[in-house]
């Protein structure tokens, strides 16, 4: 007998409804299968993205679980931007909004199928937080299964990931490597299925849904290549059918305190930049506000307990290697700086760290010995980001945490990038890229070319950026990202003019311009670039605009 409690009892319960379940047995449903929960599985498997080439996989090994639990798993396709082949031309400006249209689709296809519980399989960025942000928009119990990171290239005895080769062009073009060697770095970076091997943005939500308690342990960390990540799709699979059971949703677990807890795990590992956008847009589907602020008093409390490249030598096989985020959730809550009584898909969130081992002292360090006493992004404020901007200070030199810069100002991504290739920017310069927010982008492109370029000519130590877009996880150096108000908007970064000097002060939280007051005023914003839309794009901004 169907249960008529459940939400696809709408399609299949009853006599009004045979005409639904005629359409199921279209489906090859057997009348045993009618009768079990139907799970919607999300999958973003494509052939275009690395991190998502081996999601069929994946995704069968979570509807065998669902199976195997008593479930009746339907899968459904998501689509998914890759950054990296998007990047440093006019196809980064769908990456962002590609979230909403995600987020969307999920929820189209969940409230019009009536499932009763979703299984999410993502892996790169945009695709994990609108997986996230559908989750708590619907509240059906569900679960986030991520397709793993790929595994660190090597050339020489030098470990490589995809930045390395962003870098390596900027190596090139400067003329400090050959043709030959970064032809070398190219094949050699990228070795293995799976999201890019540091911690860039993809790992570091697929990491950060494990903190907020939407996924099982080792979501962020399981390399793509292993078995252990097939075994932990079926767990998954099982895990749905007693989540349904127990009826646990999201936003029983999105919480605010759960949102804090995953910034401070994103303290202690150093994530993306990009975290801050997402968990924001992610809490707004529950109703909860993250202001810029919090971030600060999150950092200011949490040490930075890892350093994975960007920022670091190591990659996130090596974070798994030594216990992975279970392991750092551990040595958090020992200084109590984790709600550890927290409802989560394992339970609470104690249960995803109880067997976790203590840190090895190098990869993830104890908070007695961190890489630094304050978390890896910061939140700056001051007349030129009013109402604040984001850096990953991890990821950054010592001597570039406080100096006074001089203003080089582009109003686009490639403008800047034509000026670093050229070498015309030198040290002591702050690279101001702006009509790149998400309204003049549109769509808050990410400026790994160009930061990546300074660091590949040796200028990361040396030279800053400045920008109402962001960046890529991958980025590092002073690259101030998210300004707002954006210049599109009328912000004072749309004021700024060559040779202004900027004062910068991570440790501080401050970027200012040290312009005349009086002189300041006077000025007068340019017109905004014309930048003719049609379809999407040409939507979305109109939607930003209301």
């Amino acid at each position: 007998m169907i249960k008529t409690d459940r939400m696809s009892g709408r399609v299949l319960s009853g006599a009004e409804r045979a005409p639904h379940r005629s359409l199921f047995r279209a489906l090859g449903f057997t009348d045993e299968e009618m009768k079990r929960p139907l799970i919607g599985v999300a999958s973003a498997f494509s052939e275009i993205v690395p991190g998502h080439m081996h999601l069929n996989a994946v995704a069968q090994a979570v509807k065998d679980g669902i199976y195997m639990a008593g479930g009746k798993p339907v899968l459904f396709p998501v689509i998914g931007v890759c950054d990296g082949i998007a990047m440093g031309h006019s196809g980064m400006r769908y990456s962002l909004p590609s979230r909403e249209l995600i987020a969307d689709s999920i929820e189209t296809m969940a409230a019009a199928h009536c499932f009763d519980a979703l299984v999410l399989v993502p892996n790169c960025d945009k695709i994990v937080p609108a997986m996230l942000m559908a989750a708590a928009r619907l509240n059906l119990p569900s679960i986030v299964v991520s397709g793993g990171p790929m595994l660190a290239g090597e050339r020489r005895g030098e470990r490589l990931s995809l930045s390395s080769v962003f870098e390596a062009v900027g190596a090139y073009r400067s003329g400090l490597i050959g043709e030959e060697a970064l032809g070398d770095i190219e094949r050699d970076a990228c070795p293995t299925c799976g999201s890019c091997s540091g911690m860039f943005t993809a790992n570091s939500m697929n990491c950060l849904c494990e903190a907020v308690g939407m996924a099982l342990p080792f979501n962020g960390s399981a390399p793509a290549v292993s078995s252990e990540r097939i075994r932990f799709a079926r767990e998954s699979g099982v895990k749905i059918m007693e989540l349904l059971d127990k009826d646990i949703r999201p936003r029983d677990i999105l919480t605010r305190q759960a949102f804090t807890n995953a910034l401070t795990v994103d303290m202690a590992l150093g994530c993306s930049s990009n975290t801050v956008l997402h968990l924001q847009a992610i809490a707004r589907e529950t109703e909860t506000e993250l202001p810029l602020t919090l971030i600060n008093e999150v950092s200011a409390r949490t040490p930075n307990l890892c350093r994975l490249s960007p920022a670091g030598g190591h990659y996130m096989e090596d974070l798994h290697r030594v216990g992975g985020v279970p392991a750092v959730m551990k040595e958090l809550a020992r200084i109590n700086l984790l709600d550890i009584g927290l409802p989560s898909v394992m339970g609470c969130v104690r249960d995803h760290f109880s067997s976790a081992p203590k840190p090895d002292g190098d990869v993830i360090r104890s908070a007695d010995a961190p890489y630094a006493p304050s978390g890896g992004l910061a939140a700056l404020f001051g007349n030129l980001a009013p109402a604040g901007c984001i850096v990953k200070r991890s990821a950054v030199a010592p001597e570039m945490l406080r100096q006074t810069l001089t203003a080089r100002v582009f109003d686009s991504e490639e403008q800047a990038c034509e000026a670093i290739f050229a070498g015309d920017i030198h040290p002591g310069d702050m690279v101001v890229i702006r009509y790149e927010g998400a309204l003049g982008g549109p769509g808050m492109r990410e400026m790994l070319s160009p930061t990546s370029a300074l660091a590949g000519m040796g200028l990361d130590k040396d030279v800053a950026l400045l920008t109402d877009g962001r960046f890529s996880g991958a980025t590092r150096g002073a690259a101030l990202g998210h300004v707002q108000p954006e210049a599109q908007e009328g912000g004072p970064i749309a004021l700024l003019r060559d040779g202004d000097k900027i004062e910068l002060d991570i440790p501080g939280g401050t970027v200012s311009v040290l312009t005349d007051e009086a002189e300041w005023k006077r000025r007068e914003a340019p017109p905004p670039p014309e930048k003719p839309l049609t379809g999407w794009l040409k939507r979305y901004r109109e939607q930003l605009e209301r």
